[in-house]
């Protein structure tokens, strides 16, 4: 295959990555959405997306796009792009259960001459180690001979209406040269910022490993400092703001890190490294300080209330917030889970509060009923979690007012002035 338009595309997942990359193909081109869970395509018939990452209109656009769960409707595919999640285990170890399940779906309907382009995250490595053998078993078909492989890392950022699918630099690859070159001009196709051609499928795993990886520790830095300055007695965004007036001065933010990035994505990188028998050393410390900054925020609120002669056994707390960031109603492995557990663990009586989330699913994945309205002179201390921009609008005096007279008001994201506020991170 030598010629870009003769591609017939399926997209394989289609959630917070996948879709938009199926909505925007199929603007211009047919493509076949597919997805294993029926709920999810039969939503996105009707126009649905619970993700809120394209609108109804946008999914009107998409003309000549088609959703199924019905594999058969993919062996008139010829190019199958992979965007199902890789998330970690319990153990914080790789799960590549949903990568090698897509593989093995792709593998059964791969054709000779077709090509498999990857965009999960994963280790430098993993398609050509791990998925490609997987496509050989099902097919028949031999590797870089009967079928292709290439790797076009994705850099969607849930909730962000400025920096979408088409005006993100596209990192590309290709497991031939001639293949690559292909990929490029498909992306390009929908890309308006560019794309750029790695090397080889490994250079662009690893670059997008280190994205994250690199903001991980830079926000593991900055949370450290919180911690200093915070026993100092000294405000943190004060002397951010102050740092941040040099040209160069990086401007991170102490807080949570969770999400499907961030907070995820360094574990691959450190189970390459420590596979092939080296152990990073700052990764991982950023990593286990990041972790640890949920149960940090819960015992500081609790030394909070101790002053005001609060009991703890037993104090109403209200977390406001519970996605991984702002305006988004994304709750995958969201760090303030980890605030409520602790509190929890203190006996407190904790209530969760989020206009963005879909309750069943807080209840499914994490057992949180989150509440529907919020009630007057109620609360012994308020964690302000997410910047979601109801908070902002609803004000402080308001927020306020949902607490008793002694009510202590833990600002995390630096939403109000200081002096309006008990504690901040």
């Amino acid at each position: 295959m030598n010629n870009v338009n003769e591609l017939r595309l399926a997209v394989i997942g289609l959630g917070y990555v996948g879709l938009p990359l199926a909505v925007e193909f199929g603007k211009q081109r047919k493509v076949v959405g597919f997805d294993i869970n029926q709920q999810r395509i039969d939503e996105l018939r009707l126009g649905q997306d619970k993700t809120l990452e394209t609108s109804l209109e946008e999914l009107g656009e998409a003309k000549y796009l088609t959703f199924s769960t019905d594999i058969e409707e993919l062996r008139s595919c010829n190019c199958f792009i992979v965007t199902v999640p890789t998330p970690i285990d319990e153990f914080k170890h790789p799960d590549l259960t949903p990568l090698i399940k897509a593989s093995t779906t792709v593998g059964k309907v791969l054709k000779s001459g077709d090509i498999v382009i990857y965009e999960s995250t994963v280790y430098p490595g993993c398609t050509e180690e791990d998925c490609v053998p997987v496509l050989e078993k099902y097919s028949g078909l031999k590797f870089n001979q009967d079928f292709y492989c290439g790797y076009s890392p994705e850099r969607i950022n849930p909730g962000d209406k400025e920096h979408r699918l088409p005006s993100i630099k596209k990192v590309t690859s290709g497991s031939t040269p001639e293949i690559a070159q292909i990929v490029d001009e498909l992306y390009l196709q929908i890309i308006t910022a560019g794309t750029h051609r790695a090397s080889s499928i490994r250079v662009a795993e690893a670059a997008k490993v280190i994205e994250n990886t690199q903001r991980d520790v830079n926000i593991a830095l900055i949370n450290e400092l919180a911690l200093i300055f915070n026993k100092m007695g000294i405000d943190t965004e004060a002397v951010l703001q102050a740092a941040g007036s040099k040209w160069n001065f990086i401007p991170f933010r102490p807080g949570l890190v969770g999400g499907h990035c961030i907070g995820v994505d360094p574990y691959y990188l450190t189970h390459k490294a420590q596979s092939i028998g080296y152990t990073p050393e700052v990764i991982l410390a950023g990593r286990r300080l990041n972790d640890h900054m949920g149960s940090y925020v819960a015992n500081t609120l609790m030394k909070a209330l101790t002053k005001k002669h609060i009991p703890i056994e037993g104090a109403k707390i209200l977390v406001m917030g519970l996605t991984f960031k702002e305006n988004c109603p994304d709750l995958r492995n969201t760090k303030v889970v980890d605030i409520v557990q602790e509190l929890k663990e203190f006996n407190c009586d904790v209530d969760v509060f989020d206009p963005w989330i879909n309750p069943i699913e807080a209840e499914h994945e994490y057992s949180i009923t989150p509440i529907e309205t919020l009630q007057d002179n109620h609360y012994d201390a308020i964690i302000l979690a997410v910047a979601h921009h109801e908070f902002k609008e609803m004000g402080i005096e308001k927020i306020r007012n949902k607490g008793k007279s002694q009510t202590v008001i833990y600002d995390l994201k630096y939403l109000f002035p200081k002096e309006l506020t008990d504690i901040r991170l």
